[in-house]
């Protein structure tokens, strides 16, 4: 005779006849479920799961619980730091222009604070060279948040998202195109100032921009911010409040979304930033949904700082008086769109040998910076992006460190995603918008 272990028995006139009493569903599961408990271990990755770069998780799961969460970085490792120390301090904007290449401007912006700190001419640096700085890091700013909504769309399933992003975005990078000559990896911000002007015609794309921009925000909530199931999966997902965003380090919009009304620009001001108007926009909740509305808001805050530094702009030069540390930005374009123009050759050649020589030895080796060491942080899209510049007395950097937003933010992955379920590590994940160029540079 058989029994069971589910449910008492008895027999009866019309055969075996079953009880069942409920009782504890975990007990009887695990009496008779042999695999219960075991947990299984996945990796995410390395892949690209929202990072713009190659990430790898080892998740811990129970089911899909996630019970323990490690972050593996260094797939995108570029040496450039350790390059640095190997090139003069000119050559250095072209390296780290590379770093987080989706905030390339800021990248540049922070070496070249540093440098020129080390220097003594920060005063020096022309307002127009300033503003200039500013209207390209508030762009750049605007068009990095665009590709995080973009990616963080496409990986929740706002498909739509991911078009309408990239898609703004390209105008942004049509201005870079115009006043740096290159979409991305610029090397536009120089120790002294900026590499050129802003030409006319950047200025009417600029104005352009600003008109369509808001339209295309408001497109964006009304996509997003009633949708159910963009609602669902953003809200009170991968929570991470205020104390624990002290604890770990983290800064920028994450940090915001928290309730920290904690940004740079307003805190330790750079760059003139002190003299524009804008707020910083600031949430409670900490969560998926939180640092959605944060980006949306900071979108709108660059498009006024955008205004304000257009109206700014009077004329001057772009470059200090230093010619030392000035003579990049001196370079002319041939006819040929290669090398130096005529004029400008002859205008060096037309000069004295022991200034020829000058030059020469100027070109090759490049200025030299006084000893000493120095530290500048800047409000980059992800958070606080700071130079530890050291110099020796040469003319290439003995050492530069960069404090990278993206790599001190992933410490917070483990603690947003574990205990949550394993869909909700992507949405974690996105939120806090690690660019895996900067973290493995």
């Amino acid at each position: 005779m058989t029994t069971s272990n589910y449910a008492t028995e008895r027999e009866t006139t019309e055969g075996k006849v079953f009880t069942v009493t409920g009782g504890d569903w975990d007990q009887v599961v695990s009496g008779t479920d042999p695999i219960n408990d075991e947990r299984i271990v996945v990796n995410m990755g390395p892949q690209h799961p929202s990072t713009h770069g190659v990430l790898r998780l080892i998740l811990e799961l129970e089911g899909e619980t996630v019970r323990e969460a490690r972050s593996v970085v260094g797939y995108l490792h570029t040496g450039i730091e350790k390059n640095l120390e190997y090139r003069n301090w000119v050559q250095g904007s072209t390296f780290v222009t590379r770093m987080d290449y989706l905030s390339p401007i800021f990248n540049e912006t922070a070496y070249a604070l540093a440098v020129e700190k080390l220097l003594g001419v920060t005063d020096d640096v022309t307002e127009r060279a300033t503003t200039i700085r500013v209207l390209m890091m508030e762009l750049n700013r605007i068009s990095s948040h665009l590709v995080w909504l973009a990616t963080t769309g496409m990986e929740l399933g706002a498909i739509n998202m991911m078009l309408y992003g990239f898609r703004e975005r390209e105008y942004i990078l049509d201005i870079f195109e115009t006043i740096t000559g290159l979409r991305m990896n610029h090397a536009y911000v120089r120790p002294g100032g900026v590499a050129q002007d802003v030409p006319d015609d950047a200025i009417r794309k600029i104005r352009d921009f600003l008109v369509l921009m808001p339209k295309k925000l408001k497109e964006y909530e009304s996509l997003l911010s009633g949708q159910p199931i963009w609602i669902e999966r953003t809200t009170n997902v991968a929570v991470l409040d205020v104390t624990a965003c002290v604890a770990l380090g983290i800064t920028g919009p994450v940090l915001r979304s928290a309730g920290l009304a904690w940004d740079l620009r307003k805190t330790m001001p750079y760059c003139g930033y002190e003299t524009y108007e804008f707020d910083v926009p600031t949430h409670t909740d900490g969560d998926v949904w939180g640092r959605y509305l944060v980006r949306l808001a900071e979108i709108r805050e660059s498009l006024k700082l955008v205004e304000q530094a257009l109206d700014r702009l009077k004329p001057g030069p772009v470059m200090v008086a230093d010619k030392k540390i000035a003579w990049p930005a001196q370079l002319a374009i041939g006819v040929d769109g290669m090398g130096n123009s005529l004029e400008h050759v002859a205008k060096i050649m037309g000069q004295s040998m022991e200034s020829l020589i000058h030059h020469f030895k100027l070109v090759t080796e490049g200025f030299r910076v006084p000893p000493g060491q120095v530290y500048v942080g800047i409000e980059s899209p992800r958070g606080e992006l700071g130079v530890h510049a050291v110099s020796d007395g040469g003319t290439r950097p003995y050492r530069v460190h960069y404090r990278e937003p993206s790599f001190v933010n992933l410490q917070a992955l483990p603690a947003m995603a574990e205990g949550g379920l394993i869909a909700d590590v992507i949405a974690g994940g996105a939120s806090l918008d690690p660019v895996m160029g900067g973290c493995d540079r």
